[in-house]
């Protein structure tokens, strides 16, 4: 019964820095970064190559091999730098030298997960019959 309670407790605790965490509008970056940055550097970038970090913007980098991310959000009071690591394969992602590309959050989901995420949302939307 104690473990019952104390699992209910963290869920709840999880839930609710889940729902600290706003995301408006994400970017993905198609220039590599180096996955040894930090904070401070993963914001240089973000100011170099989108021009600032805008309040609840997820900035998503990945490094040279696509098979690790960073994520860099700006949540209007301070900095969050998130990290994630496939074991096999690689996170697909847009050629080096291509625009930044902005990311629908149903994107950004398939992305961080490592799925096919340019045909979620509205992209995926058929047109021809």
């Amino acid at each position: 019964a104690l473990a019952r309670i104390r699992c209910c407790r963290v869920r709840q605790d999880v839930a609710r820095v889940v729902a600290v965490i706003r995301i408006d509008a994400a970017w993905l970056a198609s220039a590599p970064l180096d996955m040894r940055a930090g904070p401070d550097t993963a914001l240089a970038r973000v100011v170099s190559t989108f021009g600032a970090a805008q309040p609840h913007h997820a900035y998503v980098f990945a490094n040279q091999r696509a098979n690790r991310i960073k994520i860099l959000l700006h949540d209007g009071v301070g900095l969050w730098l998130m990290a994630r690591r496939l074991h096999h394969g690689k996170f697909i992602w847009t050629p080096a030298g291509s625009a930044n590309v902005p990311l629908e959050q149903p994107q950004l989901d398939a992305l961080v997960l490592g799925l096919p995420w340019q045909r979620m949302g509205w992209a995926g939307a058929i047109t021809v019959v």
